[in-house]
């Protein structure tokens, strides 16, 4: 049984036009790295310190700088990379704003977007991801349990709440916000969420 937070990376120039990023690999701004920051002192606060704390994330750069200076302002080792733990491919969306999105494909949750990932293969891949970001954090910290914290992608952690409450959450209208933590327990082949930071759009 492994407890772990998942954050969304900071604000990407992308996301300040409110363009769909997917797998295109868009940087941080300074608005995302102050927002990395803030996301660390705001995990000081909330993870057990007594423990060994291990941070990972996905192996995009908006998700690897933030969990880089998330695992420097609380005296980490260098984070772990997992391509497993990057976003959603959006296929034909990638670049594409918002509102343009809503009118060429429809509602987010069903459109069919021509060479995006299936969700289902973003629940599997992304599932797989965090059983190896846990293997590795308990081997690298055997034999103390670690405080685990995954630096990923809003898509995919939606899907991961949408998994692990069965569809019941985020709400209709929520989004999770650059640098939130939303916190998972994984019990062997089951993930449950303990709680999640939505915001309304």
């Amino acid at each position: 049984m492994t407890t772990l937070t998942l954050v969304r990376h900071g604000e990407t120039d992308w996301n300040a036009r409110r363009l769909i990023q997917g797998s295109t690999d868009i940087p941080l701004n300074d608005t995302g790295r102050q927002q990395a920051r803030e996301a660390a002192e705001s995990l000081r606060s909330r993870l057990d310190l007594d423990a060994p704390l291990v941070v990972a994330s996905s192996d995009l750069s908006r998700a690897r700088e933030t969990a880089s200076i998330i695992a420097d302002v609380l005296g980490a080792t260098a984070p772990r990379a997992y391509p497993a733990l990057r976003e959603r491919g959006y296929g034909e969306a990638e670049g594409v704003g918002i509102e343009q999105f809503r009118e060429t494909w429809g509602a987010w949750e069903d459109a069919v977007v021509p060479g995006a990932e299936a969700w289902a293969d973003v629940r599997v891949r992304a599932i797989a991801g965090l059983r190896t970001a846990i293997r590795d954090a308990r081997r690298d910290t055997f034999p103390l349990a670690p405080s685990l914290v995954v630096v990923s992608h809003g898509a995919l952690i939606r899907e991961l709440i949408r998994h692990a409450t069965g569809g019941a959450f985020p709400a209709a209208g929520e989004r999770l916000a650059n640098g939130s933590a939303h916190t998972f327990l994984m019990e062997r082949d089951r993930l449950s969420l303990l709680d999640y930071a939505g915001i309304a759009s």
